[in-house]
């Protein structure tokens, strides 16, 4: 899609440029002068054809268009066509050109874009930004790749733009961080930008004047910075990319170790984020190996949802399948290539760099992979996953930890959490539920397999094993969106609802009840029945964790001194 020369405003050191090339055809949407010096770094003389598309006046937006022809004409013998947006931009384009700047009419076109006939373009788009100007800013609605863009320039109002939006279109548009009359403000387009993106609009933001600022209130609305050009290779170049490591870094740091953070998705986050810094592409995700499941999905990702697929399928699988790096420039060729995500968002996927990670012993366990290099060169084979080396390091043992920590929560007979996984709940998704007068409300039960000391003596202990593994299976089959089940030992399970009273568990007990009891449980070559007891409690959160298993636990007691095979509460 569009790339950026630079996406700042007038207050900052590089104003915003953007730059597409079709048929070996360079368009340029405003050159300043900042933009210039980046093009002087280029081999212009690659292009047939180098098109300027003007959204307004200002310097910070043309000031480098007069330095652009100069060097077409006397060094590159390149043509270039300067577009004004309406008839009256021409003319004062043409003045500030031929009189302003020197430049020969002989050297460049100058043309309305009312007589560019091409198909990268649909139309100019008028809006109003500043008062000097009025009547003479103007967007763009322009096809790049058979995508629909729609790219605003400066202004102060998105309602020109909204009737070229629809679900698959790119959205590039300006946000500041300070309010004024002249541009759009951050905190009043969170709503708005937040609506587009969940109606399947990709919204990149530009001609900013304070990216921290505008990345915090902009942080969940699902809106991306536009990607700047790295393609060439300069000092300040690295500096930024230095920069944006040591920035990612840091937050990593404070937000893992002196905020107390326990998010582990926070830091798979900032090391997703980190590969994309490093080999400046336009999206990365990390991937956790389930080989249990056998099933590879997505543990952090820019730009899409969670992703679920089969670890046979898809270049992540094949990365991990071959045990080495799978690096594709023409991935709609590669048969292991799923194209349906691409299908599905309108994505379009031109380059991808998977790298398999390992734990400390060497086995496979998740793979880091970035899509789409900014500056559409494709990724390397050999440079590439060397700068992503000591990255795919760090997931690999993040991935590892965090797979011991999983696994320390669960019980390795049955599958289900452990008491240590109970505990670890309530300090994650159960927390908002211990404040008293949240109003949030839930209940929990603990059931027991009645006399199941007996199949072990009768049928010996792989029976019992299997009875235990027949009945966790039933629990977790039971559980809604909002339970989750536990094995609290031996015999004896948990199971906590959120968002339900007393009834809803009483209710959900009773109907695992009549299910175990109905069931024939194959147990070592052995059909056995069994029975369970229940006791329900409505979780009080003025009373500690304890005291309310305790609660649920006398009740238990009450249904197996009454006979078993029952539920009270």
């Amino acid at each position: 899609m569009l790339k950026f020369l630079g996406r700042g405003s007038a207050f900052t050191d590089e104003h915003n440029s953007a730059y597409f090339v079709e048929n070996d055809e360079l368009i340029l949407i405003d050159c300043p002068m900042s933009a210039f010096q980046r093009l002087n770094d280029k081999n212009l003389a690659l292009y047939d054809h180098i098109y300027v598309l003007v959204t307004h006046t200002h310097g910070d937006h043309v000031g480098g268009i007069g330095m652009l022809i100069d060097l077409l004409q006397f060094s590159v013998n390149t043509p270039i066509t300067v577009v004004a947006p309406s008839k009256e931009v021409e003319a004062d384009l043409f003045y500030l050109l031929s009189r302003v700047e020197g430049c020969n009419s002989t050297w460049f076109e100058l043309i309305c874009v009312d007589d560019l006939e091409k198909e990268w373009l649909v139309c100019s788009i008028p809006t109003s930004h500043t008062e000097e100007l009025q009547g003479k800013c103007f967007g763009y609605c322009l096809k790049v790749e058979g995508n629909k863009v729609i790219y605003t320039g400066d202004t102060n109002t998105i309602v020109p733009f909204e009737k070229y939006l629809e679900s698959g279109a790119y959205l590039y548009t300006e946000i500041s961080a300070y309010k004024t009359t002249v541009h759009l403000y951050c905190s009043d387009m969170v709503q708005k930008i937040t609506e587009y993106v969940s109606s399947g609009i990709h919204v990149y933001l530009m001609h900013m004047d304070d990216e921290k600022r505008i990345a915090q209130v902009m942080k969940d609305t699902g809106a991306e910075f536009a990607p700047i050009d790295q393609s060439t290779s300069t000092l300040e170049d690295s500096g930024r990319m230095l920069k944006g490591i040591f920035e990612i870094s840091d937050s990593l740091y404070k937000d893992m170790c002196m905020n107390n953070s326990s998010d582990h998705n926070l830091l798979f986050s900032y090391l997703t984020e980190l590969g994309k810094t490093i080999v400046d592409a336009d999206r990365a995700s990390f991937w956790k190996w389930d080989k249990r499941k056998g099933q590879i999905w997505t543990m952090s990702a820019t730009g899409v949802d969670r992703i679920v697929i089969p670890d046979n399928s898809g270049l992540v699988g094949k990365a991990l399948r071959t045990k080495k790096p799978v690096i594709t420039n023409d991935p709609y060729s590669d048969p292991d290539f799923n194209k349906e995500i691409d299908i599905k968002t309108g994505y379009r996927t031109k380059s991808v760099l998977v790298l398999p990670v390992a734990d400390i012993n060497g086995n496979f366990i998740g793979a880091l992979q970035l899509i789409n290099k900014n500056d559409g060169s494709g990724f390397d084979d050999e440079s590439d996953p060397k700068k992503l080396s000591l990255a795919a390091l760090v997931c690999g043992i993040a991935l590892e930890s965090e797979t011991f920590l999983e696994e320390s929560h669960h019980d390795r007979l049955t599958g289900l959490k452990n008491r240590m996984g109970f505990y670890y709940d309530f300090g994650g998704k159960f927390k908002d539920y211990l404040i008293p007068g949240s109003g949030k409300t839930m209940s929990l039960f603990i059931s027991d397999i009645d006399k199941f000391k007996r199949v072990n003596d009768t049928y010996g202990h792989n029976a019992g094993d299997d009875v235990l593994r027949f009945t966790a299976d039933l629990l977790e089959a039971s559980c809604g969106e909002k339970d989750s089940v536990y094995r609290w030992g031996g015999e004896e399970f948990v199971m906590v609802m959120r968002d339900s009273d007393i009834e809803g568990a009483v209710k959900k007990a009773e109907e695992i009840r009549i299910k175990l009891m109905d069931s024939e449980i194959e147990a070592d070559g052995n059909t056995i029945r069994c029975t369970m007891s229940f006791g329900c409690n409505s979780f009080d959160p003025a009373r500690t964790i304890e005291d309310n298993v305790s609660a649920a636990d006398e009740k238990l007691y009450t249904a197996k001194e009454t006979g078993r095979n029952k539920v009270c509460c």
